[in-house]
């Protein structure tokens, strides 16, 4: 069993918290095009509440850590792994729950390339625990307008894990799948699942607009988020995402083996 002391040092030394690769200027940025309300911030959230950039600032310090300082304006952000293991602890008591009652569930990720292992083994974990996985509008188009212009991916599962794939030979079979921030995936499966007459998730496990699109649409949502990533805290505040975990969503996808082992054990689902 990995302790809680352990996976801290873990945290610190793989850059998951405390001083993290996110810059400053990069989540100030972030906070300024959430407070202006740009979709590509928002991804799929309809904030309730007016958020300013102050407000932001406030809410990501008392949330992540990072200086509530509106001087503060470079260098690297910093995550408090106090409440990455917080956030940690209350991810794994809400998997455990959907585990017991076996519940049916979404997993997507728009960071493939880092977390879809992670996510993986939790989605291995759960079906092997009776949930049902769902997987729903394999291979159907989404297209989604990013800063290069309008660009067609197409839903894929690997393992339990929905991502995005370019479409075209080029994104056929090929791994392990593209960065999005998009909602459109996820309401997109949801559609899905809807027009099936299956069962729909009554947990959605993921990143970025995977967990905002979810929550926005009534769905419990639970998900991973950096410190430019304010929509998912904002999620949480205003009750629309049950559990936010605050870390560096981008480094080596090796350096989450660690909090795999950690949430699985405390979910009581280590194999």
């Amino acid at each position: 069993m990995l302790s809680t002391g352990a996976l801290r040092a873990h945290l610190l030394a793989a850059r998951l918290a405390g001083p993290v690769a996110t810059s400053r200027e990069e989540s100030l940025r972030s906070y300024r095009l959430f407070a202006a309300r740009d979709p590509r911030l928002l991804i799929g959230l309809d904030p309730e509440w007016s958020w300013g950039q102050r407000d932001l600032v406030e809410l990501m310090a008392d949330k992540c850590g990072v200086s509530a300082d509106p001087r503060c304006t470079s260098g690297h952000d910093v995550i408090d792994p106090e409440r990455t293991l917080e956030g940690l602890d209350a991810f794994a008591q809400r998997i455990k729950e959907a585990a017991r009652h076996r519940g049916t569930v979404l997993l997507g990720t728009g960071h493939p390339h880092r977390l879809l292992d992670f996510y993986a083994a939790i989605a291995d974990a759960l079906s092997a625990a009776g949930c049902t996985v769902l997987t729903p509008a394999q291979g159907r188009r989404v297209d989604i307008t990013t800063r290069f212009g309008l660009r067609t991916y197409n839903l894929d599962y690997v393992r339990g894990v929905a991502l995005v794939r370019k479409s075209g030979p080029e994104g056929a079979g090929c791994e392990p799948g593209a960065h999005s921030h998009s909602p459109l995936p996820v309401r997109t499966a949801l559609a899905a699942a809807a027009e099936s007459g299956g069962p729909l998730p009554e947990l959605v496990i993921g990143d970025h607009g995977w967990v905002c699109g979810a929550g926005q649409l009534g769905f419990e949502a639970i998900g991973l988020a950096d410190t430019d990533d304010p929509a998912l805290f904002v999620g949480e505040a205003e009750g629309r995402v049950s559990v936010v975990v605050p870390l560096d969503d981008a480094v080596r996808s090796d350096y989450y083996r660690p909090l795999t082992r950690y949430v699985l054990n405390r979910a009581c689902l280590s194999q």
